[in-house]
């Protein structure tokens, strides 16, 4: 089966649905409302191509249709740009029959805003904001047709969005709760009579959450809402964790929800989230003009409004294509000459660059892990050069089993330290390589890890040889830091090496 465009796990038997409704690393979602269509673009930090862009008909199944930025005159992330850096959080809207997309790449210039007629693309090259400070930048049009940018902090600026002017210098708005940690990702909305200012406090960690305030002007003063936060999971036990970054949409039946990021964390404590920050859905209704948020849970009711699935997600990628599909991603750039379906048909070429993972240069593409339990494999003819198959989360966390001619080995880079775990001889020619990642349901220590991940060889006859069994922990971002999750994917360490398919499953 080609390509590997779904992303979300369906799960409707029995009148439920599956949170969350993109599963792994997919933050800070913003979503639009185009008639019966619904569209949403996340974070993507330091990968290439930027913005992932998912659509949907019901709020519940999305499927990937492209990355916003996608071409190196759009994006530009220099080999220096650390791990986390790069893209930050997108506020993704439609007006006047165009796609609007503003942004922050905190590596390259700061805030952009590129356009669209289709949001699969093509988008424009981008506008740049210098007058547009900080983070998180969001974007609204009032009645008059004045466009109003609101960046984390939470300031607030007019702009010409066609040339990137700014008016003025931006003014500060008082509408987060006094002595809140990182007050961010504002979007302001006109919901009935009143103009609605949704932020993120308490910090993207356990103690995030969201909060809004109201006014009947779009620049304010704003009234902050009697019962803020109207949503956080801090200082429970609830199994969807770091909840906030969120954005309003009208649903199908007229009702309202709201997407955002949360976590999964596993194992004991302090608790490891290992596929990033995911894009959940929640229920809004409305009480005395403020939103009040339903349940968020990892199994929900379905809505009263019809579902209508997307294609499931597909097990395996022949690259068969001459272009990759939108959800393999590389790190800050992919340059024809080092990544190409073209040069040998129906195989994947890589052509080294940096020496290994450790390295900001290395070439690599990958897909985001998604599922607590997977399975990932690749044949891999390493006869001109040497590569693998990694599990990634920055270039000091990173587990991987490497191929040379008649040998495997399997390495781990844990902070300062790199180490070799295992190694064997195989048969000259293209060899399988696997990787099994676990979910620990029980554990009898409170330092039990979330998970394990073990790599090791694909038989012929389809047996699995282990090489090096690990602890997911380590790869996860309470131990790593930053704000990504883990990718799955190939490398070339040097020479080129070709990969004959790619296939991934949840187990």
């Amino acid at each position: 089966m080609k390509g590997l465009d779904g992303v979300s796990d369906r799960n409707e038997a029995g009148g439920t649905v599956t949170n969350p409704v993109i599963p792994g690393f997919h933050p800070d979602p913003s979503v639009c409302r185009v008639g019966a269509d619904y569209y949403l673009a996340c974070s993507s930090f330091e990968y290439f191509p930027g913005v992932p862009v998912f659509h949907s008909r019901d709020l519940v199944h999305w499927t990937q249709i492209g990355n916003v930025l996608d071409r190196p005159s759009q994006l530009r992330l220099p080999v220096d740009t650390p791990s986390s850096g790069g893209i930050y959080a997108p506020t993704l809207r439609h007006h006047e029959g165009r796609f609007w997309l503003i942004v922050t790449n905190v590596s390259d210039g700061g805030n952009l805003l590129v356009t669209a007629t289709d949001p699969a693309g093509p988008w424009s090259d981008p506008i740049r904001l210098p007058g547009v400070p900080g983070i998180d930048p969001d974007l609204v049009w009032d009645e008059d047709g004045t466009c109003w940018c609101t960046v984390a902090g939470i300031a607030q600026v007019r702009i010409d969005p066609y040339t990137g002017e700014t008016f003025g210098p931006p003014r500060q708005v008082a509408a987060s709760t006094p002595g809140a940690k990182a007050p961010e990702a504002p979007h302001l909305y006109r919901i009935g009579d009143y103009w609605y200012l949704l932020i993120a406090e308490g910090g993207t960690e356990r103690g995030h959450g969201v909060s809004v305030a109201r006014s009947r002007t779009p620049t304010g003063p704003f009234e902050r809402c009697p019962a803020n936060p109207i949503l956080t999971h801090r200082s429970t036990d609830e199994p969807i964790q770091n909840t906030g970054h969120a954005d309003l949409v009208q649903a199908p039946d007229g009702s309202w929800c709201m997407v955002l990021l949360g976590v999964r964390p596993g194992g004991g404590t302090p608790g490891w989230h290992v596929l990033g920050r995911e894009t959940f859905l929640a229920p809004v209704g409305w009480e005395n003009g403020w939103p009040v948020v339903g349940e968020l849970a990892p199994v929900m009711p379905a809505p009263s409004w019809p579902l209508h699935p997307g294609p499931e997600l597909p097990q395996r990628d022949d690259f068969d294509l001459s272009e990759l599909q939108p959800c393999w991603i590389s790190l800050r750039d992919r340059p024809a000459e080092h990544c190409s379906t073209k040069e040998r048909a129906g195989w994947l070429s890589l052509r080294a660059r940096g020496a290994s993972l450790d390295d900001n240069d290395v070439v690599f593409v990958g897909r985001r892990q998604q599922h607590l339990s997977c399975r990932a494999s690749t044949r891999i003819d390493p006869a001109e050069g040497r590569g693998g198959l990694a599990v990634r989360l920055d270039e000091q966390h990173h587990y991987e089993i490497e191929a040379a001619a008649g040998e495997v080995t399997v390495f781990a880079r844990i902070g300062p330290l790199r180490t070799e775990v295992a190694s064997r001889s195989v048969p000259a020619g293209p060899v399988d390589l696997g990787v099994r990642v676990t979910a620990r349901r029980t554990f009898d220590d409170p330092r039990t890890g979330p998970d394990t991940v073990s790599l090791g060889v694909e038989e012929p006859d389809g047996a699995f040889t282990v090489l090096g069994e690990l602890d997911g922990k380590y790869l996860s971002s309470e131990v790593a830091g930053g704000f990504t999750g883990r990718v799955i994917g190939m490398y070339a360490a040097a020479g080129t090496v070709h990969f004959d398919w790619f296939d991934y499953e949840a187990t």
